[in-house]
């Protein structure tokens, strides 16, 4: 998106509004002069009028985001509405807000709690996936970037906590009810409809509340990308390319070139229900629980055409360190149909009790149990066909072109003798279990000695398991025997990367259909083997015990608050992991099962403090030290695995993952400083430091050692590719602790303001803030990545009555990804900087009735990436707008 369209749209709602504005003025009855009219705030300024002043009272540094009614949350995507907040970026899946980032740490390094409880992951070595629970869920969502002493550990850089509704907060009755129709412009199909329902009241005089909210929801999406897999680093040596241009020595040139165009049907349902009751006036008792599913279908279609030979390449254009344009010759392309399944749920049920037992003593007691279960299966069909020639120009990133010499549409082109390659079925089943088993007890008394106010202390026990059980389908045709004849009707991707590339823009891809019934017809089951290597179980038991004191008092004229506390976390974790003999194939042979177990412990201090300067203007400091457990993600896996595979040159690559059981928690040291401005009704400035001590930082490198299974192995430097005495390939990886520490310093700003006494029409206000974060990386591996030192949001809304509009301007700068965080970044890439735009408008028909439509992406911001410097592009990825319309009914 450009400014000069942000400008146009501003313009033509703030004309719009303005409009409605007066019309609605116009159109009011007019008031006595002798009453004096109560300023009711409701709807969205409601919402944040309510989140400031929950950042004003609490003692940490903190920011949020509060529903604007019962069930109505002000963002149809939990991790799209906290993007507002000062410090968080999102990661995007198929243009949905799936994890988060805070401060610069990537999603694995923030716990996420439901009402300050753990809240299981089902896919636990991605980060919390936030698109997986829907909105109604929350009644709030803090983001807590300096900790207190009662608070678990295990947010390295800071905890995203998610209050669902108390019942005996609810005032009467309420009964809501919610459809909405969604459509992504770009996913086939029609629209997707979602249905909501709440229920809420209180009985027994106001002692006994209960609330229930049901949800579903169906969301199709889709996104295509077209990168650059892997590039050859020239040696400058003569003739090393065909062709007489030149490659001067470091030049990049194109070897892997990649389309994957992504499908996804999901269907969505969420339950959650509380209740509470207050037994005595000294005594209450509840219970909350949780149930959410998301069950998804992808349709991924993939042109994966090379490894190019270094004689196919003909150099045309070299510029900038890279060959921008090449004619290609005899290459092979591998043509991949795969169908995904990644069913996924996560649940959390929760007991607590509060009870007054003396005049000065209370005691708060917490069960609870999460759970969080991820199936994720693949079916592929890939086939190999040759092509004579081509021709790739990658020159200008906004068009690229490809062409090659035989139609991807044509069916002839996949017949069995022009095949060098095909495989049906090929892939794994993937069934990931994570749970936390916890009990909690807290007394607290309140001393008012002084300045001490009241000390806290508490402890925790809770058992937690992660357990990941894989298997494997692959079944290679060598001869052909079982290739289904393609023809015309045969499923077909059209217009790819949505008009983005000239050339090759569809193609005929396999029928998993006619795959399977190939096999069938010929009596052929392949069945799903054990995959030792890459199974694993990890459990822990985290015994916690904490203490605090608050202080109240008057530091001279200036009265403060604080709050000094220190936690004691014991852990003691055991992996479960298996022996395999090492063979270079997809599935080893299991020898014996390896158990290992490490423990550690840590204290973990925390200080915060407020005064009030005056009775607007607060100072605020904090420090803490914080960790967070051995990271599990897509790259640190437990035990040592090993597979291998042939790409479309026939060059077999043996992948090599070196397992990590006994990595040490990373830790950090955290200094927070703010100065906040509450000058007026939903009105405040605030301006934050905060610096961060990284230890422990755990990376992910290849390595290329002299030998690996009495295999001799060297470095290309061409090709950067660790080869073996025989022939093959080795990527391998091993992931370890960073000794050194990682400095991360930074600032945020955060303005929200009615502009209510600048402008003539009530209802107009704004939003804005901007973080920068400036890290000092190691020389010695750890870095973040998805790190981006610029970030910020703008909106502007405005509300009244019966009308309410926004629109929110998202950015965030450049930031560097690796195989790790991205499928499309093998080799390293650079996210190039850029800003999504969204939009909600509502009108209250009457005082039950609300009506509510909504964009999302609304100017098409793209997924851009490049290599080494922003000329050399790398990747292009699309998945376009999205639109809603909601409809409300509100009885109470």
């Amino acid at each position: 998106m450009n400014i000069r369209n942000y400008a146009l749209l501003s313009t033509a709602l703030s004309g719009f509004l303005v409009a409605s504005a007066a019309s609605a003025q116009q159109t009011a009855p007019a008031s006595s002069g002798d009453e004096l009219e109560a300023v009711v705030v409701t709807g969205f300024r409601k919402s944040l009028a309510t989140a400031l002043q929950t950042k004003r009272n609490d003692i940490r540094v903190s920011d949020g985001i509060s529903a604007e009614d019962l069930g109505k949350f002000p963002s149809d995507n939990i991790a799209e509405a906290i993007q507002r907040i000062p410090g968080v970026q999102i990661q995007n899946v198929n243009g949905r807000g799936a994890t988060i980032s805070i401060r610069g740490l990537g999603p694995q390094y923030a716990k996420v709690t439901l009402n300050g409880q753990d809240f299981a992951n089902p896919n636990f070595i991605d980060g919390f996936r936030f698109d997986i629970i829907q909105t109604e869920l929350a009644s709030s969502v803090q983001v807590y970037k300096s900790p207190t002493a009662d608070m678990d550990m295990g947010g390295l850089a800071g905890t995203i906590d998610i209050s669902t509704a108390k019942p005996l907060d609810l005032s009467g009755q309420k009964l809501i009810l919610s459809a909405k129709g969604q459509k992504a412009k770009l996913a086939g199909g029609g629209v997707n409809p979602a249905f909501g329902v709440v229920y809420a009241n209180q009985y027994l005089d106001g002692r006994l509340g209960v609330y229930a909210g049901l949800n579903y929801q169906e969301l199709d999406d889709r996104a295509d990308y077209a990168f650059m897999d892997r590039w050859y680093t020239a040696s400058g040596a003569a003739g090393e390319f065909s062709g007489s241009v030149a490659t001067p020595q470091g030049t990049l040139v194109p070897r892997r070139f990649r389309y994957r165009r992504i499908d996804r049907t999901s269907k969505r349902t969420q339950f959650n229900a509380g209740v509470e009751y207050k037994a005595t006036d000294n005594l209450k008792v509840g219970f909350t629980g949780v149930y959410s599913k998301d069950a998804t279908k992808y349709n991924v279609n993939q042109m994966v055409f090379g490894n190019f030979a270094k004689s196919s390449i003909t150099p045309v254009t070299v510029t900038n360190g890279a060959a921008t344009a090449v004619n290609l010759g005899n290459f092979t392309f591998d043509n991949n149909r795969q169908l995904e399944v990644r069913n996924l749920s996560t649940q959390a049920y929760t007991g607590y009790a509060r009870w007054d037992l003396a005049p000065k003593w209370q005691a708060n007691a917490v069960v609870h149990y999460t759970k969080g279960d991820g199936y994720l299966s693949e079916e592929a069909a890939i086939i190999e066909p040759k092509i004579a020639s081509g021709v790739l120009d990658i020159s200008n990133p906004d068009s690229i072109k490809f062409s090659m010499s035989s139609a991807a549409t044509d069916p002839s082109l996949y017949a069995p003798s022009n095949l060098s390659w095909a495989t049906y079925p090929n892939g794994a089943q993937n069934h990931q279990v994570t749970d936390s088993k916890s009990a909690q007890l807290d007394v607290k008394y309140d001393a008012d000695w002084g300045a001490l106010h009241d000390v806290q202390f508490g402890g925790k026990i809770k058992k937690e398991g992660f357990d990941r059980n894989v298997t494997r389908r692959d079944f290679f045709d060598d001869f052909f025997q079982y290739v289904p004849t393609y023809t015309t009707s045969n499923p077909k991707v059209t217009n790819f990367l949505d008009g983005d590339i000239t050339g090759v823009d569809s193609w005929l891809t396999p029928d998993i259909e006619a795959y399977r019934k190939a096999l069938a017809d010929k009596g052929v089951t392949v069945p799903a083997l054990y995959n030792p290597q890459a199974s694993y179980g990890l459990s822990r038991d985290v015994d916690s015990l904490y203490a605090m004191a608050n202080f109240r008092g008057d530091l001279g004229p200036v009265p403060f608050r604080a709050n000094v506390g220190a936690r004691y976390e014991n852990t003691k974790q055991t992996v479960n992991s298996n022996l395999t003999d090492g063979c270079d194939c997809d599935i080893q042979n299991l020898l014996g099962k390896i158990s290992t177990t490490s423990k550690y412990d840590n204290i973990l201090p925390s200080a915060n403090v407020m005064f009030d300067l005056t009775d607007s203007l607060i100072l605020r400091l904090a420090a803490a030290k914080t960790l967070v457990r051995p990271i599990l993600d897509s790259s640190s896996k437990l035990n040592t695995t090993q597979f291998e595979a042939k790409d479309s040159a026939g060059q077999t690559t043996v992948f090599v993952d070196q397992g990590s059981p006994t990595l040490k928690p990373l830790t950090a040291k955290n200094l927070d400083v703010s100065l906040e401005w509450y000058y007026g009704q939903g009105a405040g400035l605030s301006f934050g430091a905060f610096s961060k001590d990284v230890k422990n930082g755990t990376f992910t490198s290849l390595v290329c050692p002299t030998s690996w299974n009495n295999v001799n192995l060297t470095m290309n430097a061409s090709t950067n590719d660790c080869t073996g005495a025989n022939g093959k390939i080795y990527d391998i990886t091993v992931t370890q602790n960073d000794p050194s520490v990682i400095k991360l310093r930074g600032f945020e700003v955060n303005w929200q303001q009615s502009l209510d006494v600048w402008l003539p029409i009530d209802g107009f206000g704004i939003i804005a803030n901007y973080t920068y974060v400036d890290p000092k990386y190691s020389t010695t591996g750890f870095s973040l990545r998805n790190l981006s030192r610029k970030s910020g949001n703008l909106t502007g809304y405005w509300e009244n009555d019966k009308f309410s509009a926004r629109v929110s301007a998202n950015y965030r700068s450049a930031y560097e990804q690796n195989s790790v965080d991205s499928f499309f970044a093998r080799e390293g890439h650079t996210i190039k900087s850029g800003v999504q735009t969204d939009f909600s408008a509502s009108y209250n028909l009457d005082e039950h009735m609300t009506l509510t439509v909504a964009g999302q992406n609304l100017f098409n911001k793209k997924e851009e990436a490049y290599k080494n410097t922003p000329s050399i592009w790398q990747e292009t990825g699309v998945f376009g707008p999205s639109y809603q319309v909601s409809f409300v009914y509100k009885m109470q």
